[in-house]
């Protein structure tokens, strides 16, 4: 079995890894050579803690396995990212597990990955201005995705806490684009291309903060009861997610569905778009949101990339077990 610890994956996978290691698994499910299996996620009732599983199972890239792990949100004062995760994968000849890697950073970094892949096939061509909502751990890590795929030339960010922009500024003015923390109803009317990337349970942007032509990419979502946008601008725009299942269950979309705005039908899978069996963007003025829920595919991708490059480069361990 080959282990690749928390310690060994930010010197071999990056960021382009990984979105291209996400698009290909997007693209896979879309055509149905790739299943997620029902995700299991709940409070374990020790300190606030979420715990639970995603998995799945791609024929193309033989990716079996899963992710362990969860949110842990007194972690900061222990030292500790909140996020906790292991990935573990089979061999799908044997069922033996082949590999156990690290998953923190790889959880940030494939979930900046999916919003940078919806920038890629669903923002303006000629987008200038990247609208950030958050600023914790993961925002950093969408931001720097997210200037790989448009010409940004400035940041405008807003954050439940002010006081923990600075720290995005720092990542901004490292990229060289200029940042300016804002309120919300300027960042709507400013930005070409807005990030959600929050754990609020409350909407926190408007139909009405939100002009014509923006691409939403809201990653925040992913447990029943969380809400990122108003129901009413999510039913406006033109709607795509990684998987329609989960989106509707502990994504974005719950919200306008329980509502009655939208349908399953309603909500287009982005490895559709990217294959070009369905159309993306349609015009200048057409409003996009993607609901990124976070899938198990997402998961095993930049995890068997992890593998493989640990493989190439000579630094994999291996043990007995």
């Amino acid at each position: 079995m080959i282990i690749v610890p928390e310690s060994a994956v930010r010197d071999l996978v990056s960021l382009e890894d990984c979105v291209n290691a996400v698009e290909k698994a997007f693209v896979s499910m879309a055509e149905r050579s790739a299943q997620n299996f029902p995700v299991v996620r709940e409070a374990i009732g020790y300190e606030d803690a979420l715990f639970g599983f995603k998995s799945g199972f791609n024929r193309e890239g033989l990716a079996l396995g899963l992710k362990a792990g969860g949110f842990w949100p007194n972690n900061a004062s222990k030292g500790l990212t909140n996020h906790q995760s292991t990935v573990f994968l089979f061999d799908p000849e044997t069922g033996r597990c082949r590999a156990v890697v690290g998953g923190n950073l790889l959880t940030a970094l494939r979930t900046a990955a999916a919003s940078a892949v919806s920038i890629k096939y669903l923002a303006r061509k000629d987008a200038k201005v990247l609208g950030m909502v958050g600023a914790g751990h993961q925002a950093s890590f969408q931001l720097r995705a997210a200037v790989q795929q448009r010409a940004f030339e400035k940041v405008v960010a807003w954050n439940f806490h002010p006081e923990m922009l600075p720290k995005l500024a720092a990542v901004a003015d490292e990229l060289a684009i200029p940042f300016e923390a804002v309120e919300l109803d300027r960042l709507g009317d400013e930005a070409d291309v807005i990030i959600t990337i929050t754990s609020s349970f409350q909407p926190i942007l408007k139909a009405q903060q939100v002009r014509p032509g923006t691409h939403l990419a809201c990653m925040g979502t992913d447990t029943k009861g969380k809400q990122e946008v108003d129901a009413a601008l999510f039913a406006s725009a033109t709607l795509f997610t990684d998987e329609i299942a989960q989106a509707i269950s502990i994504g974005e979309s719950q919200h306008a569905i329980a509502q009655g705005l939208v349908a399953p039908v309603d909500i287009g899978e982005i490895g559709a778009v990217i294959s070009g069996r369905i159309p993306g963007r349609s015009s200048a003025d057409q409003v996009t949101l993607f609901d990124g829920t976070g899938v198990g595919l997402q998961d095993l991708a930049v995890a068997q990339a992890a593998v493989e490059l640990a493989i190439a480069r000579g630094t994999a361990v291996e043990i007995e077990i």
